[in-house]
């Protein structure tokens, strides 16, 4: 798929990955880049800067995706591309609470859902329509300290394939965009200083918003902004005990590392 000459809505977009997607889609001559997030603020500066019309909405809700892709079809037509980007965290096992663990699927989960019940049906009658909708290397391997994170990206992924497989001779393309550590928020913290001992090379979003352009153009299903994690994807599927053996020792290094850290600042405040 070409973007140029394509109405695309990108949700998350005020900042990181769904900035420097919409950023990219205008650059490559988009019709219309909708830029959607529930920060309105932020994402009116954005919107602004990159030349994006601003429709803010929560995702988590039903009724305002519905809502965003009605107004996008009132002022720029039919929607061609979109991009269920929006994510969270929330750090912790089985012990976090049954309200946080659902507030983690309401975000990372649920909105793939919705727009595909919204848009599959139109895409399919006309025979043509993408969605591309953003994982993690945490939906196909998994999330050291966060087992709400690692499980609705699996489930964004799965819901990603089934409807790869069950629309894809009807016109409608799929990709999932699984990227395993990014320079945002997400990763870094809301003042960027966060120390990161899982991903100790993070890409920038401007990185994936290429790998996203290379991955449409060939409509790809899975686009992997780490090459590697398709070889690590190999390792869990051809040896799935030697894997998480691999994984437990991982765990254990950045357990260690946290603590070295937390140990050195401890000294220093001395």
């Amino acid at each position: 798929m070409q973007v140029e000459g394509k109405v695309v809505v990108v949700t998350g977009a005020a900042r990181g990955i769904g900035r420097a997607m919409a950023e990219r889609f205008v650059r490559e001559g988009a019709k219309a880049v909708v830029a959607s997030d529930i920060d309105a603020a932020e994402l009116a500066a954005t919107a602004d800067r990159i030349g994006a019309l601003a429709i803010p909405a929560d995702v988590a809700s039903e009724a305002a995706v519905n809502e965003l892709i009605e107004r996008t079809e009132e002022r720029c037509g039919a929607i061609d591309l979109f991009c269920s980007n929006a994510g969270i965290s929330h750090p912790g096992g089985v012990e976090v609470s049954n309200a946080d663990f659902e507030r983690v699927f309401d975000v990372n989960y649920r909105p793939h859902l919705y727009a595909a019940r919204n848009l599959a049906p139109k895409m399919t009658a006309r025979g043509n329509g993408y969605l591309l909708n953003t994982a993690s290397a945490a939906g196909v391997l998994t999330q050291i300290g966060s087992a709400a994170y690692a499980v609705t990206k699996h489930a964004a992924v799965a819901l990603a394939e089934w409807l790869a497989v069950t629309y894809g001779d009807e016109g409608l393309k799929v990709s999932v965009l699984c990227p395993q550590g990014v320079r945002t928020r997400l990763l870094l913290g809301a003042d960027g200083k966060r120390e990161n001992f899982l991903i100790p090379e993070a890409v920038e979003p401007a990185e994936v918003a290429q790998c996203v352009i290379e991955g449409l153009d060939e409509e790809r299903f899975l686009i992997l902004p780490h090459p590697e994690v398709a070889e690590y994807m190999r390792r869990k599927a051809s040896d799935p005990d030697r894997w998480i053996r691999g994984m437990r020792k991982l765990q254990a290094r950045i357990r260690e590392n946290a603590a070295t850290a937390m140990r050195r600042r401890s000294a220093g405040a001395g």
